[in-house]
Formats: C-alpha cells, structure tokens, sequence
C-alpha cells in the first residue's frame, strides 16, 4: 500500500522536486544554507588531501608537482559548474545515480550509483588512513604497532587507527543528519580558520621565492615522456583533493531551499578549496628549511609544518589537520549513505527495503550506515599487509568516482546536443549559452584524467617490493571485476525487480470532478 504525499506546506516547493522521480518525502529537512557549504567542502577537505599526498605528488614531481593543482581544478571547476546546474534541476539524494538516471537510461544511472557507491566505500578507507599520517607526528604512542621501523608496521598501524575512525562516522551517521551536521559544522569551521592561519604563518617564514614550482629535481629521469610522464603521475595527488562536492546537492532532501543553495555550495566548495588549498602547498614550498631532504617525498607537508613552525605550533596545527580528516570521513560516509538509500529506494540493491528503511526516530537510513562502515573496514583489513596501501587505496578510489561524474557529464552533453536539456526555471543557476562548452570540457577533462589515473604504471601501484604483474595491473583489474561483475548482476538478476518501492513511492491523488490533465 502507497502513502500519500504530505499535504503541502513550508517545505512544498523543495518538495515538488521529488514529484519528478516518483518519491515522497520522507527525510527532514534541517539543513541551511552554510550546512550545505560545510558537507561540500568537508568531503574536498583541504588539510586532509593536502596533508595526505603532498610526499607523493613532491617525490614524483618535485616542487613543479603543485601545476597539477591548477591543472585539476580548471578541469573539476567544469564538471562542478555541470552538477551546479544539475543541482538547481534536481536536489535529490544519491545525485550522481538520479542525475544520470535522469539524463541517460536506468541501466546507465544504475552503473553510475554503482560505481560512484563502491568508490566512495573505498573513499571512507582511504580518507581514514590518513591518521596513520599525522597521529604518529604528533606523539610515538600513536604508533601501536611495532616501532614503525618493520615492513608492515606502519600500514598495519594505519588499519588500526582507520578502524578507530570509521567506528566513529558509522555510529555519528546512524544518529541522525542533525548530529552529523552540527559535528561537520565545527569541524569545517576549524578547518578553515587553521588554513588561513597556516597560510600567514607559512608566508612569515619564505625562504624562498615562487619560482620554487619551477624545480623538477630530475624527476623525468626514467620517463619515456621526460618530466611530462612524471607530472602525470604526481598529478595523482590534485586530483585525490578536488571531488566530493556533489555531496551538497546529494543532501538535497533534507536541506531547506536546496534548488538555490546548493549550486552556489558546490561551487562556493570547489572554489574555497583551490584557492586556500594552492596557497598552502605554494607557501609550504617557499618556507621549508630544504628542499633536498628525504622527509619531504616520504612525511610530507606534516613534515613541512614541524619544520617551519616548530614542535609546538606545528603539533598544534596537526591537531587541526586530525579534525580535518575527521570531518572529511564523516562527510563521505554521509554522501555514501544517501547514495546507497537513493539507489535501494529504487530497489536497485540487494535487500533493498531493508537499506531504504529510515528510521522513525531519527529520520535517516541507519542500516546504510553500518553496512558501509563494515565494508570500508573490510577494505581496510584485505590491504593490512600492503606496504602502498596509501596511493593503491586512494587511486583506485579516485578513478571509480571519475567513471561515476563521466556517468553524469557525457549523457548530459547527449542531452544537450539532442536537444533535451532544460535548465532549471528563471532565477536559478544556469550556465547558458555556455553551457555546452563547458559540458564538453568537463567530459574530455574526465576522460583524459581517469585514463591518466588507471594506467598500470609501477610508479603508483607497485613502486616497492614484492614485485607482481597483479599489483600493477591492480587497478585496472579491481574497476574492470567491479564494473563488469556489478552490471552483470544488475543485468540478470536486479534490473527485473527495479522500481520505486512502494513505501517510498508518491501517491498522486485521484482526481473525481474532473478528467486528469496529459502528461507532458
């Protein structure tokens, strides 16, 4: 038996959004207008992207390595322009999967929700494992596991003290998107302040000047392509930081005004982000002591603030750097949550109504919560003994979620070229006359950076011993098995039960006086 939709009242407008997919109203809507910013820019997270591969994209790059950070943000700043005006259309939970629903076919939303589900998982993973780099700075006795010396000391530790943190998320998360809020709040809060106080007090200590980013120091030695196979891999480390800022609209269904506020978050996050995020790995460069010394390729910018601020005011900092990295997991278990639910509500995953149940109490999906919390720990757990459990985690992560935008950008610019694109009405965001243009670099700007992302290089998959054609080719084998073995269940067994469920879907009222207008 269907439910009727709510009768009509503060939040009706926002809610007429939902109409268009078929489903009612069934999350609180609590959410304004900063909390929106705040779940964007948390889940970019400046201090803990920065922080956790600048010693990868310097060792593979050197200093010019910090190009790739413009380079990434023209390329994102298209596609998050393309989601903004997604967003004014369509606020709705799960964007990514409803987007492409929306613009290609159910098979194609299906594969983009399932791509963009399994690599936020592993998002969750790889953002967690960032405390293993910064704990440890702070004081020894984060180092549980042996002297941090041994083979597996250190990715073991990192599982351990990753564990910690998704417990944490999981159980915030399963109490409700107000809970959530108030604790992303404060932290995005904190985070910024530290990034504008980082940013002076690096700028008090240059050592040098800004043609720092020129300096290569040979890292195209080895490279068929010279210094340009080099920067392609350092790139690697941009590219981890700038994603996530579809989260504001994914929580769509439970912010206040979403179709208004949520374009101007995700742009307002990506543009923060750049801006803040390029002057603190610019004036990192400019004030460390040295730039010869191992610890930069190997500790990294938590190296670079011990350096030049010292032990006090550089551990403080770091303490800020472990909020940011708290934060920063608990929105992309957020984003995951809300993807999973929008896809189960569609019965488009197994044990779909048990996924899509929300909670009468608190008024979010909890068992989502804790399903993905178990899985990103049994991520955690198969790569215990993974010495590069660092980039192989965090690549493979990366390259789903481009597939899932390239899932979105390419039929939306079908769309367009057919014709069957319309923006959202008179006052909201919309890009125009440019929006094709912009369409079109978004997707080759995809295209051309998972390509660079999952090529089998050494470098990034299998740089250090043991030495196996499947760690290198691990990427490209883990998306092909995920990709391919998903679609086919999804092809044989789910698509024949796909659907609005019945407890989710909107019951349109019959009308007795007079004959029902056609649909459009």
């Amino acid at each position: 038996m269907t439910k009727a939709a709510p009768p009509s009242g503060t939040h009706g407008h926002d809610d007429s959004e939902l109409a268009e997919f078929g489903y009612r109203p069934e999350l609180k809507r609590t959410l304004g207008n900063f909390h929106t910013f705040a779940a964007g820019i948390s889940y970019i997270s400046i201090l803990t992207g920065t922080f956790q591969l600048f010693y990868f994209g310097y060792g593979s790059g050197g200093p010019a390595y910090w190009w790739s950070w413009p380079m990434v943000f023209a390329g994102q700043f298209a596609v998050a322009l393309c989601f903004a005006e997604l967003a004014a259309r369509h606020p709705v939970a799960g964007s990514v999967y409803n987007w492409s629903k929306r613009l290609g076919n159910p098979h194609l939303g299906w594969l983009a929700g399932w791509m963009m589900l399994i690599a936020s998982i592993v998002s969750i993973a790889a953002v967690a494992l960032a405390y293993q780099l910064t704990l440890p700075q702070i004081s020894s006795a984060f180092q549980f596991v042996g002297d941090g010396t041994g083979t597996y000391d250190v990715a073991a530790n990192a599982v351990v003290l990753a564990s910690v943190l998704i417990l944490f998320t999981t159980l915030v998360n399963a109490f409700g998107v107000k809970l959530m809020a108030r604790i992303n709040t404060a932290g995005v809060f904190v985070e910024l302040v530290a990034s504008v106080v980082l940013i002076v007090m690096l700028a008090v200590h240059i050592t040098r000047g800004p043609q720092v980013v020129l300096e290569t120091n040979g890292t195209g030695a080895g490279h068929g392509a010279g210094y340009l196979g080099a920067f392609l891999v350092a790139s690697l480390a941009s590219a981890y930081v700038m994603y996530g800022f579809d989260t504001a609209a994914s929580l769509g269904e439970e912010s206040l005004n979403p179709s208004r506020n949520a374009p101007r978050a995700i742009l307002r996050a990506i543009i923060a982000s750049f801006v803040l995020g390029g002057l603190v790995l610019l004036l990192a460069l400019m004030s460390v002591s040295s730039l010869k010394g191992d610890k930069l390729s190997t500790d990294g910018l938590q190296y670079v603030v011990l350096d030049v601020l010292g032990p006090t005011a550089g551990k403080g900092m770091l303490w800020c750097v472990l909020i940011a990295v708290t934060v920063c997991a608990l929105a992309v278990h957020t984003a995951a949550i809300r993807l999973a639910f929008a896809m189960a509500r569609d019965n488009n995953l197994p044990a779909s109504s048990v996924l899509a149940r929300v909670s009468p109490r608190f008024r979010t999906p909890v068992v989502p919560a804790v399903v993905i919390g178990v899985l990103a720990l049994a991520i955690l757990v198969v790569n215990i003994r993974q010495p590069q459990i660092f980039t192989v985690v965090t690549s493979i992560g990366i390259i789903m979620i481009y597939l899932a935008y390239l899932g979105v950008t390419a039929p939306m610019l079908v769309a367009r070229l057919r014709g069957r694109w319309t923006p959202a009405g008179e006052g909201r965001f919309s890009l125009g006359r440019w929006g094709l243009t912009v369409n079109v670099l978004a997707v080759v700007w995809g295209a051309g950076m998972t390509l660079n992302l999952i090529w089998p290089r050494a470098a990034v998959y299998n740089a250090t011993a043991p030495y196996h054609w499947y760690l290198r080719w691990g990427a490209v084998l883990f998306v092909a098995v995920i990709a391919g073995g998903g679609f086919a269940y999804y092809w044989f067994v789910q698509r024949h039960r796909t659907g609005v469920l019945a407890e989710h879907r909107l019951e349109v009222p019959a009308r007795t006086s007079e004959p029902s207008p056609a649909s459009d």
